[in-house]
């Protein structure tokens, strides 16, 4: 029987909410096989989700410098060679990451089965059904290189400290923080900015709101938030990505699209509610250890062709505004249970 490798290289390279996904998993890998040593293989940006991880390091893909094209993953598999891995993880299975695989022939590896036909089933209407969930994928790949995983009874790290600089681009009081992400990568998984409005203001009114988000866009419409109601707190642009996640590990609750902020939050052990538009938990992207009474779904009735994608890219006429049928009123009150259940 051959012998389980000592030494992995986890293939994800992008986007946020993948490669948030990998956290918990390498964190039970580790505590369950600490003898093991892991190399992440990602975008520089994503190295601080892998803090407090033992025994993983993440060695930076610059795909688009040096490493960019065949002639740059060439150069990125010397690079690795030196590291003397003995087996890959590919937790990504695109053409970058099997032309990376080529090069490092003779390295045995494993790569993701995505389950890309019972996906388009899904999405297509020819089945409406729980599909395997993104964390047992790659819990699988590991699995079969030797390394069987229970993602049940999980352990997640404390909340961090909070600096002084942190604590000035927030606040000093002792209400509960609620985190809001407001945005998604399409319009689908968006939920309305009007709506979201309602629900900022009523939930500042009894608990520190918290905003995040990223781009120039997205921080004047937080920021105008922060100025608007009192108890609102916008970090977006002013935190590094490692003091976001010292912030996140402190929330009582965060809100979230079905995108990155979901799987960042809980990755952190943190309850997270989660609005699905023209999506579904169905797909296996719902955020790892989540009550599932913590969907708030769109409405089947109204919108019975959901989910019409994976991604929320696309959609026929009329699902546009699907996640309207979702009301502030919903969202208040799934985190006025939430708090109140912490509460006893």
């Amino acid at each position: 029987m051959q012998k389980p490798p000592k030494h992995i290289l986890v293939i994800r390279l992008s986007a946020m909410g993948d490669v948030a996904m990998i956290v918990p998993v390498l964190r039970a890998l580790t505590q369950q096989y600490p003898d093991i040593k892991i190399t992440v293989l990602t975008r520089k940006f994503f190295t601080p989700f892998f803090r407090g991880l033992e025994n993983v390091q993440v060695f930076h893909a610059d795909v688009k410098g040096k490493h960019k094209g065949v002639l740059g993953l060439y150069k990125l598999s010397r690079e690795l060679k030196t590291l003397r891995i003995d087996a890959i993880a590919d937790l990504h299975n695109v053409l970058r990451s099997n032309i990376l695989k080529f090069f490092l022939s003779g390295t045995k590896y494993i790569q993701i089965d995505k389950g890309r036909a019972e996906k388009k089933a899904l999405t297509s209407g020819k089945q409406f059904r729980q599909l395997k969930s993104t964390h047992q994928r790659y819990a699988e790949v590991f699995e079969q290189l030797g390394f069987k995983i229970s993602l049940l009874n999980p352990v997640f790290p404390k909340p961090y400290p909070l600096s002084d600089k942190i604590l000035d681009s927030i606040t000093r009081d002792n209400k509960k923080r609620i985190g809001i992400a407001p945005f998604a990568a399409f319009k689908g998984k968006a939920y309305p900015l009007e709506l979201m409005e309602q629900v900022i203001k009523e939930l500042s009114k009894s608990y520190s709101v918290l905003l995040f988000g990223g781009g120039q866009k997205e921080i004047e419409i937080l920021n105008n938030f922060d100025t608007k109601f009192k108890n609102v707190h916008s970090v977006a642009g002013k935190l590094t990505l490692d003091e976001e996640l010292d912030v996140i590990s402190n929330l009582d609750v965060m809100i979230s699209m079905d995108s990155g902020n979901a799987h960042i939050a809980t990755m952190l052990g943190i309850e997270v509610i989660t609005l699905w538009g023209v999506t579904h938990p169905f797909a296996g992207f719902y955020p790892f250890n989540q009550n599932k009474e913590n969907a708030l779904l769109a409405n089947r009735n109204l919108f019975p062709q959901i989910p019409t994608s994976i991604y929320g890219n696309t959609f026929p006429k009329g699902y546009q505004d699907a996640i309207r049928s979702i009301t502030p009123q919903d969202i208040i009150t799934k985190v006025e249970s939430i708090i109140q259940k912490s509460l006893t």
